[in-house]
């Protein structure tokens, strides 16, 4: 669902700013796959899923989504392929525009616009469906504008957002960071529902080594713009902490064994 070969990325190029922040990058999710990423501050994960979705053209290497090249592709015309939400619970909605009214532009990212109803009484009917799931009575709220919502409950709704069109893949960028931990503890466990529901193919990045060894079916460090470990399958499922730093301190050279490693 998702090849990254030979991925390079460089800012700053020729300044004293000069930064490496994606190296020969190479990954491959398969159909399903969700997988979450791990790693210490300027690792590169921010990087990657910036260069995944299109936010900047990469220096070489190439991008495939379900079998087409997207390189050249610019962020907006990758949209259609692509659910994102971000770490910052004000993005991926508009605050002054209804709940029915942000779902119903999810629904036509990616296709094109014509003069009608913004929302009609079916796609009402599907939306009043879609919100029951994230069990916040928002489905008797939709007309309500997104600007009143908690922060749990706008980022409970941009998932809910991402997943509408059920994209290619869907890109989770520390998407509980910004909320108190029984809110963030929702978050992932409505994160964790849609993507079994949908069968979607998902890569979460966090900072949060439990999260990162509890969800998904595979997990990835990265450091200094590498994937220096990749773990799935059974392996995965008898993981801990302290196995991860070993992991990390054995591979990247770094030999202070707490939280500070990965959590910067």
């Amino acid at each position: 669902m998702l090849k990254l070969s030979h991925i390079n990325k460089t800012f700053n190029l020729g300044t004293i700013n000069e930064k490496a922040a994606l190296r020969d990058l190479n990954l491959h999710l398969e159909p399903g796959d969700f997988v979450t990423v791990i790693g210490g501050n300027g690792a590169g994960k921010s990087t990657m899923l910036n260069a995944v979705a299109g936010v900047w053209p990469v220096d070489s290497g190439s991008i495939t989504i379900d079998g087409m090249d997207v390189t050249g592709l610019p962020e907006y015309k990758r949209a259609k392929y692509i659910g994102r939400v971000f770490q910052d619970p004000m993005m991926g909605t508009v605050p002054n525009m209804q709940i029915e009214e942000n779902m119903a532009l999810a629904a036509r990212r990616g296709r094109p616009r014509g003069l009608r109803w913004g929302v009609t009484k079916e796609e009402k009917e599907l939306y009043h469906e879609k919100l029951k799931i994230l069990g916040l009575g928002l489905e008797n709220r939709m007309t309500s504008k997104v600007g009143l919502l908690s922060g749990g409950q706008r980022q409970a709704l941009t998932l809910l957002m991402a997943s509408l069109q059920k994209p290619k893949l869907l890109l989770l960028d520390e998407h509980t960071a910004a909320l108190d931990p029984a809110t963030a503890a929702k978050v992932l466990e409505l994160s964790d529902a849609i993507v079994e529901k949908d069968k979607l193919t998902a890569m979460m990045i966090t900072h949060n080594m439990r999260d990162a060894i509890v969800h998904g079916n595979r997990l990835i460090m990265m450091n200094a713009g590498q994937i220096i470990l990749d773990i799935r399958g059974e392996e995965k499922k008898h993981l801990t902490k302290k196995d991860l730093l070993d992991k990390f301190a054995e591979i990247a050279g770094v030999q202070e064994e707490s939280d500070q490693v990965l959590l910067s």
